[in-house]
């Protein structure tokens, strides 16, 4: 009788598991790690990638295919290992559904394992390191940005129509630093006549390398440094007396962050971004206007990355329905990348790179604002330039 009972017990598991398992497995909320730096003197840039995370939230209702949204915001301040313990954390402990943000290419080279290791999706908001769109991309790993490389091969096409001849290179040495000048030498048909790396991020005199460029008699003057190493450059810059004798091109140096910090010390000096506050999207415009509103400034591009990437995270979500153990469906639905981005179009290459447009940027005065107006498109559906490396394994 006893062995009847246990039977009939057993067979009743196996009849309803099937019908109630997918109840234990329904998704209560999505949870969203997201690492950047929100202390020292770069934290501007990390609250900027906040404040459009969660402007986007806002905008999608602060739900995702019809589920709660949890955030937990960690900061990597600035370092490294500091990075991935955070991603540690968020994949091990807090058990996320997604990692994204991410400025800095050593925080996120040294972050990424974890995270991909756990079959978590990481969507990164800006940091460009060239690996991970190439010999170590994964179908974990989707970009809203662009590689190190790239801002700057569209600079060096603009100068090369320009007709520049000799350029002076300057950048911080580290890994970001590096690919992004080896970026600009790709490109550049005129002569490179000399090139700095200083140390990175303590290093904010530049007085040594502005003398050798200025002696140099280059024609131009390429630098890449963002945060608070771009606003000491440019207005040393002046300062030194080459604004005005040297025309100077640049890279994620200038935006609405340090524009009221550098001022007539950035007027004029020409960049190229990915995204521009004055693109004429509807996405673009809403998102613009709305983040004034609320924060009472003009968003940076940093800014627009990462509210691109909130909207790729929940048209992911909604693609699913929800149902965030399908890491199959789900990478698909993070390949179709069906939202609304606020650069206009948006497509994701091999390596689940965006294919997108660089447009040329020069500063100008507004009344008494300083912005960035948009003057020319430097290069059309460019693809990142790493996919052939990338085998997505």
């Amino acid at each position: 009788m006893q062995k009847t009972l246990l039977a009939a017990s057993a067979a009743l598991l196996l009849a309803v598991s099937p019908a109630v398992s997918p109840a234990f497995a329904q998704q209560k909320s999505v949870k969203i790690g997201f690492v950047s730096t929100f202390s020292g003197p770069v934290a501007s840039i990390g609250d900027d990638m906040r404040n459009a995370f969660e402007l986007a939230l806002d905008h999608m209702g602060r739900k995702m295919g019809g589920l709660p949204v949890e955030v937990i915001y960690e900061d990597d301040t600035l370092k490294p290992e500091v990075g991935k313990q955070k991603a540690e954390k968020l994949v091990e402990s807090d058990k996320v559904d997604f990692v994204s943000g991410f400025i800095w290419s050593n925080v996120v080279y040294a972050s990424y394992k974890p995270i991909v290791d756990a079959k978590t999706f990481l969507v990164i908001a800006n940091a460009g390191e060239t690996r991970l769109a190439g010999e170590n991309c994964s179908p974990f790993i989707f970009s809203t940005a662009w590689t190190n490389d790239q801002n700057p091969i569209a600079v060096a096409d603009y100068m090369n129509q320009k007709g520049v001849k000799s350029v002076y290179l300057i950048g911080p040495n580290y890994a970001a630093g590096k690919e992004n000048l080896a970026g600009f030498k790709s490109a550049f048909k005129g002569q490179v006549i000399g090139e700095d790396y200083t140390t990175w991020p303590s290093q904010l005199d530049f007085s040594a390398e502005l003398a050798k460029a200025k002696a140099s008699k280059a024609e131009a003057v390429y630098m890449f440094y963002p945060g608070a190493a771009g606003v000491q450059f440019l207005n040393q810059y002046a300062q030194a007396g080459l604004k005005g004798s040297i025309p100077l091109y640049t890279t994620f140096s200038i935006d609405s962050l340090s524009l009221p910090r550098q001022k007539d010390a950035a007027l004029g000096v020409i960049s190229a971004l990915q995204w521009a506050a004055d693109l004429p999207n509807d996405a673009n415009k809403k998102f613009v206007d709305d983040f004034k509103k609320k924060f009472g400034s003009e968003p940076s591009f940093y800014a627009a990355q990462s509210y691109d990437a909130a909207m790729l995270i929940g048209s992911a979500v909604a693609g699913v329905k929800g149902n965030l153990s399908d890491k199959a469906a789900v990478q698909k639905a993070l390949e179709k990348a069906d939202f609304k981005s606020v650069r206009g179009d948006f497509k994701f290459g091999s390596n689940h790179y965006p294919t997108q447009n660089f447009y040329m940027q020069e500063v100008v005065k507004v009344g008494d604002n300083y912005t960035q107006k948009t003057i020319a498109t430097a290069e059309k559906n460019v693809p990142n330039p790493h996919a052939a490396k990338c085998s997505m394994k």
